[in-house]
């Protein structure tokens, strides 16, 4: 790589760095205070998402283990932010929902960043906005989460 094209890209690492940053500030600090962590917001969002979620769908959304995911999940249903029930068609799947005081935690949390990035789009214009997505498309698209994403939206969209 040319020093040129080097050092142009270091300012993007370092670009992405800084608004991740400032993406997850806000909703940091009101996540400590329930003594959770990212993870767990990102837990909320894909439920809230997709209401009666499988456990096993989300496992696949965040590209984690059932070790993994197990811990943050039971901290979830200790703190009274999500619930866990069977499957009508299947006894075996766990369906997740979030309860009220989760659906409330969400939304802040979530509404916060979606308002920032209406913004910044808002200000940069529609164009910005389609260049970006395209963008976030590519670098999302190698990641199986981003499949189990698709597939999800598909299956909302098909009533199920």
């Amino acid at each position: 790589m040319k020093k040129r094209m080097e050092n142009d890209m270091n300012d993007v690492l370092a670009l992405f760095y800084f608004a991740y940053k400032t993406f997850t500030e806000e909703p940091d600090l009101i996540i400590e205070k329930y003594g959770i962590q990212r993870v767990h917001h990102r837990i909320l969002f894909f439920i809230a998402r997709f209401p009666g979620l499988s456990v096993n769908k989300l496992l696949s959304l965040l590209e984690v283990s059932k070790q993994a995911l197990h811990g943050p999940m039971k901290k979830l249903m200790e703190k009274n932010l999500i619930i866990s029930t069977e499957s009508e068609r299947d006894r075996r799947v766990k369906q997740l929902f979030l309860t009220e005081e989760g659906e409330k935690l969400e939304r802040e949390l979530s509404s916060r960043q979606r308002k920032q990035l209406a913004t910044i789009f808002k200000e940069a214009g529609s164009q910005h906005q389609e260049a970006w997505m395209e963008i976030m498309t590519k670098l999302s698209q190698p990641r199986s989460g981003y499949d189990a994403w698709n597939q999800s939206l598909e299956d909302e969209d098909k009533g199920r």
